[in-house]
């Protein structure tokens, strides 16, 4: 069994015992969370398309790293013969997330 996952702006396809680095959450080391925004559900052959999300459906994850930076993303503005320059850099924070379970109601 399989679901399509929304969290922070962004899908994620996950099964059960999945890893996966989702943007930052609240959520304490080791503790469950519940993540309800379920957009499909596949088992198999039968395929259920939520409108806008699957009723009754959620996915349990553990929280395995609370706060994780990502590598450095540098922003660079140049402009050639006026003696200007800007660098700038940014470092997304995310959760990484263990599926525990997924729930079709």
């Amino acid at each position: 069994m399989y679901a399509v996952i929304q969290t922070g702006g962004k899908q994620y396809r996950v099964q059960a015992g999945d890893v996966v680095k989702v943007e930052l959450l609240d959520g304490e080391q080791g503790k469950e969370i519940a993540l309800p925004e379920v957009l499909l559900l596949g088992d198999g052959d039968k395929i259920t398309i939520g409108r806008p999300t699957v009723k009754g459906a959620k996915v349990t994850a553990e929280v395995v790293n609370a706060d994780v930076k990502d590598e450095k993303v540098i922003a660079f503005k140049f402009r050639r013969r006026k003696g200007y320059h800007r660098k700038r850099g940014f470092r997304a924070r995310h959760t990484v997330l263990k599926i525990k379970e997924i729930v079709a109601a």
